[in-house]
């Protein structure tokens, strides 16, 4: 079984407002809403692509309510702990000249509802994948990785991160399947600014080198670059597209190659997959669905990636 967690969800209000001017009434010219959260994002693409799945993570309020029937219709399973405080977040993300975010706090997670959590992972064993993404809310300890990550360590469990800075370093001791910075926060990793895929690829090896099984690094435009456990550098490059939402362009990415490798073991494949996953959702209103996915991934094969 694949299982996510999202530790902080939301429900992302999508405006768009023709020349936005502040500090005056703007009138939207159309508003969405969507289920929000990396972990959910990884979860509704790997639904798509045909990989049952679980989502964990913490929902409170009348938010949260909504979030967990939103994730129902999309068709993936959910077991999320229920919080009596506060309320699951709306973030707000404003389209107009430029793009602007507002992203809510979330509701109070407390040590009792993260002992709920870890009740719940006690059930993963070999050949299970936990995806772990996102940033961790002010009210959890920000070791919550890394104690996740002990307390399954020795199971078999395939772990995948997709996180920041710290939060990413302080888990390659406990050697995660797959990590996934893109290419800018590997260069703050470092304090360094990477341009050349050879840098790139330098510095993806030392993460190896920490720990890493695999390391794939996002480059958006200039594709991606896969540095496997055998020590294989594999590039992908993008298809042909208008980029219309970077919104879990980075999540489908994860799913993408998870869904890859669950396939056949293959990490070429699985790049692929990753890699037309990411682009099919960049070049989509929200997440793309299975039918542009293939299509982009017939592309990249056609281009020889």
């Amino acid at each position: 079984m694949i299982y996510t967690i999202t530790f902080n969800p939301a429900l992302d209000y999508v405006v768009k407002v023709d020349h936005f001017t502040l500090g005056s009434v703007n009138r939207t010219e159309s508003e969405t809403i969507y289920s929000g959260g990396k972990g959910l994002n990884v979860s509704a693409i790997l639904e798509t692509l045909g990989y049952e799945n679980t989502a964990l993570g913490f929902i409170a309020g009348f938010t949260g309510q909504e979030i967990e029937k939103r994730v129902h219709e999309m068709g993936f399973q959910s077991d999320f702990i229920h919080v009596e405080k506060g309320c699951s977040r709306i973030n707000v993300k404003l389209k107009s000249e430029k793009e602007t975010e507002i992203n809510g706090i979330g509701p109070m997670i407390n040590d009792s509802h993260v002992e709920q959590l870890f009740a719940k992972l006690t059930g993963l064993c070999n050949g299970d994948v936990l995806v772990l993404s996102g940033s961790i809310p002010k009210s959890v300890d920000d070791d919550i990785y890394e104690r996740i990550m002990e307390f399954l360590d020795g199971r078999g469990v395939r772990i995948v991160v997709d996180a920041t800075k710290d939060l990413l370093l302080n888990v390659l001791k406990y050697h995660p399947f797959l990590i996934k910075p893109n290419s800018h926060e590997l260069g703050d990793m470092f304090g360094v600014t990477l341009k050349d895929p050879e840098d790139i690829i330098h510095y993806g090896k030392l993460l190896q080198q920490k720990g890493a099984q695999n390391v794939l690094i996002s480059r958006a435009g200039d594709g991606a670059i896969l540095i496997t456990e055998e020590d294989e550098v594999i590039q992908s490059g993008v298809p042909s597209g208008v980029v219309i939402n970077s919104v879990g362009a980075g999540d489908s990415m994860v799913a993408g190659f998870i869904a890859g490798y669950l396939e056949n073991g293959n990490y070429k494949h699985a790049l692929r997959l990753g890699s037309a996953a990411g682009s099919a959702s960049a070049f989509s209103e929200g997440l793309a669905d299975k039918k542009d996915i293939i299509k982009m991934y017939e592309g990249l094969k056609k281009e020889g990636y």
